[in-house]
């Protein structure tokens, strides 16, 4: 597990955000998505925002780079599996009754 501060960016992509000069939200959430995909299997990037908002975005509230974080920990946490094959092709799972009785 990492831990919070500058570990919580092991590769440095969000320090490294806040120091680009003209970044706009677009970039700043390709960046994000890089740091998220880039983290240690385990890590739990939600834990982590907190700590990179505290040691950057603290000083720079209005770069896009905070806003995203911000939405990041605002995000909701995802709900488990959605669909799948059976769902893609519009076929139903199908309720079998028992013989001679009913539901």
């Amino acid at each position: 597990m990492i831990d919070a501060g500058d570990n919580a960016d092991p590769r440095g992509l969000i320090r490294e955000a806040y120091s680009m000069e003209g970044l706009g939200p677009g970039e700043c959430r390709s960046i994000f998505l890089d740091w998220a995909l880039g983290l240690p299997a385990g890590s739990d990037p939600r834990a982590l925002i907190p700590a990179l908002i505290a040691l950057h975005g603290a000083a720079a509230p209005d770069h896009p780079m905070t806003q995203v974080l911000r939405a990041g920990l605002d995000a909701s946490a995802p709900t488990g599996r959605r669909g799948g094959w059976a769902a893609r092709r519009g076929l139903q799972r199908q309720h079998k009754v028992a013989p001679g009785g009913e539901d």
